[in-house]
C-alpha cells in the first residue's frame, strides 16, 4: 500500500491557487451576460403585462365607439 501512495502526485497549496484564478476569471465573464439576461427578462415581462392590460381594455369596450342603432318600432 505504501508503494501506491508513493506514486500519487503531491498536491500543494501552490497548485490549488493556480487553478483558482481561471475559475474566477470565467465566473467574472459570465456575470455580465447573466445580469443582462435578467434585466431583459424583466423588461419583456413588463411589456407583456402592459400589452395584456391594454388589450383587456379594448375587449371590455371602454375604448370602442358607441354605435346608435335605430329602433325598429319607431319607423311605422
Amino acid at each position: 500500500m505504501s508503494s501506491y501512495t508513493n506514486k500519487l502526485p503531491k498536491m500543494t497549496v501552490n497548485n490549488l491557487s493556480g487553478s483558482r484564478k481561471p475559475t474566477e476569471f470565467l465566473l467574472s465573464l459570465t456575470v455580465g451576460p447573466l445580469l443582462l439576461g435578467v434585466l431583459a427578462t424583466d423588461a419583456i415581462f413588463s411589456w407583456l403585462q402592459t400589452t395584456g392590460i391594454n388589450s383587456e381594455e379594448v375587449f371590455r369596450g371602454e375604448r370602442l365607439p358607441v354605435l346608435h342603432f335605430p329602433e325598429s318600432g319607431t319607423q311605422e
